[in-house]
């Protein structure tokens, strides 16, 4: 189902004149394309540095300067070039505000010039390790993660950013958690050097008011040893992409335990990625009803929802996860008011189109301003329906729809200029 998108078509009208638009949604890499996500709280901190220096990009570029190698003028030379090509390695550890280890997997990010890149998970006793800017720490990265990296002088044929990052480039970058239902502490880095110490000290989570669900099942505690075992096996044949086994060993598990609210969910993963959903539907549907706070089977059951054009389940299984915890990704408000659009609940759909665009600050789902913009169309605000389609098309120049966007961009602007607005 990786990659799948929907079509509709919404008639629209300007002026008198019916207007079709394409609106394609497309199902987003953090719910559907898990076998490119590390399942589980497994960790894979980067291999510590062993001195070899890295070699010069082809192009004759150091990291971190823009201009050829033989451009820079020896003022601009640092003394000591080979350690600026080393890698910077960066580790520390995070706590709950009691000083107790979080109860699920945290990812740890980093923040420069507002644009966030997550760099690696922590392991089972809340420890990470990681080296900056690198994509081996297990950690997926993708297109929706944000755009090519301001700290890049050049990029890879993803748009990733470097594989190094230069010493001094980091300097006021910020790195925090990113639990749902906690608010993290940041740690602000300084000029950095290679070779300097790497600890950067422990990251404070506090838990959000008015959230009582989760991203961790209360049950796991509970779980003998048998089925604990077979649940890490599950885990690991999982990122393996060994879907089959996998299902063997978290069934085992969930035979052992009925209670095992994550190992069900994981079950869940492993069924549909052998697109057995409705054997995955099941499973989720365990998952929640032996743990009603554990929030991320919701997500999974709106996406699946979504996927087959079940609105009302979306709108059920939306309503239910954002219930319980507000502070999920803006992909949740975006899936809620896609439903709410498609059962003609406009008014609801453009209360969470707005939602989903306000914490989607770095335009990761720009099919958010897509759907605001085609809603406030309909609304005869076209202004505001200008607004976001152009903004869909700056963070989605290349969509396959994008054609037929800026077609009705020009009949929007074109509306807007003959006065006929809200």
């Amino acid at each position: 189902m990786c990659g799948t998108a929907i079509y509709m078509k919404n008639s629209l009208s300007f002026c008198g004149s019916p207007i079709v638009a394409l609106f394609v949604m497309a199902l987003l890499w953090p719910l559907v394309c898990f076998a490119e996500e590390p399942p589980g709280g497994q960790t894979q901190p980067a291999a510590p540095p062993n001195g070899t220096p890295a070699g010069q990009p082809a192009d004759g570029r150091r990291p971190g300067n823009s201009a050829p190698a033989g451009d820079v003028t020896p003022q601009q030379r640092s003394p000591f070039p080979e350690l600026e090509q080393r890698p910077i390695y960066l580790s520390g550890s995070v706590r709950l505000a009691d000083g107790t280890i979080p109860p699920d997997r945290v990812v740890i990010e980093r923040v420069c010039k507002g644009v966030v890149r997550p760099e690696a998970y922590t392991d089972s006793r809340g420890n990470f390790s990681f080296q900056l800017g690198a994509r081996n720490s297990g950690v997926f990265y993708d297109a929706s993660v944000g755009g090519i990296d301001p700290l890049s002088s050049s990029t890879d044929a993803r748009g990733l950013g470097p594989q190094r990052i230069s010493e001094g480039e980091i300097t006021g970058c910020e790195i925090r958690a990113n639990l749902a239902g906690f608010q993290s502490d940041s740690i602000v880095l300084g000029f950095r050097r290679s070779l300097d110490d790497p600890e950067i000290g422990t990251i404070r989570l506090r838990p959000l008011a008015n959230v009582e669900g989760y991203t961790f099942s209360v049950t796991t505690a509970q779980a003998p040893k048998d089925a604990r075992k077979a649940y890490e096996k599950g885990l690991e044949l999982l990122n393996k992409r060994k879907w089959a086994e996998a299902e063997r060993e978290l069934t085992k598990a969930v035979g052992s335990y009925p209670k095992y609210a994550e190992a069900w969910h994981e079950l869940g993963r492993a069924y549909q990625q052998q697109k057995k959903l409705d054997d995955a539907v099941h499973a989720y549907g365990e998952a929640i009803n032996v743990d009603p706070k554990f929030i991320k089977p919701y997500g999974q059951l709106a996406v699946l929802a979504a996927y087959e054009q079940k609105w009302d389940n979306v709108v059920q299984y939306t309503s239910q996860m954002l219930k319980l915890n507000p502070f999920v990704a803006p992909d949740f408000y975006f899936y809620s008011a896609l439903a709410n659009y498609n059962l003609q609940n406009t008014s609801v759909a453009e209360g969470q189109a707005r939602e989903a665009a306000k914490r989607d600050t770095q335009h990761r789902v720009p099919k958010i301003n897509h759907l605001l913009g085609i809603i406030l169309a309909e609304k005869h605000d076209y202004s505001g329906a200008a607004e976001n389609m152009r903004i869909y098309l700056k963070f989605s120049p290349n969509a396959s729809d994008a054609d037929s966007v800026r077609q009705l961009l020009a009949d929007v602007e074109t509306a807007a200029a003959q006065g006929v607005v809200r």
